[in-house]
């Protein structure tokens, strides 16, 4: 999907917005996401997902962390993302469908957050890289 420079702009405006939370809505999300599409046995057996646990929260600070860099280099989204593309498809093993939720679960904590800043086009714009996002994280699948 093509970001245009004005969803390029909507999204590094609402990731400056974001700012030091990111890594608390990233938590945030995550929790959403497992709360809202509970894991089997077979996905995250490992993760202590109880609100607010350890796990959570340093996952939420590594999508962040991942989604600040992906917002730096919004222009190369493959090249900045290709050892964490790697890294899920070989190592973690992470099911591709889960990017999407964790998308879904983003839009929703940011919308949740900041409803002033929210707006149709922002909206349109953070879910149009969030499937950029997800897609370069799911293309070392195939």
């Amino acid at each position: 999907m093509v970001l245009s420079p004005a969803d390029k702009g909507n999204v590094k405006a609402a990731w400056n917005v974001v700012g030091a939370h990111g890594p608390d809505y990233g938590a945030e999300a995550l929790e959403r996401m497992f709360l809202s599409f509970p894991p089997t046995k077979t996905y995250f057996p490992h993760f202590d997902l109880s609100h607010g646990s350890a796990q959570v929260k340093a996952h939420g600070k590594k999508v962040a962390d991942a989604l600040g860099n992906a917002v730096a280099h919004v222009d190369d989204l493959a090249t900045a993302l290709s050892a964490l593309s790697d890294l899920h498809a070989h190592k973690l093993r992470v099911d591709p469908v889960n990017f999407k939720l964790l998308s879904h679960c983003l839009l929703v904590t940011l919308a949740s957050h900041h409803p002033a800043e929210f707006t149709p086009a922002v909206h349109a714009s953070l879910d149009k890289f969030f499937a950029a996002v997800s897609t370069v994280l799911t293309s070392k699948y195939r």
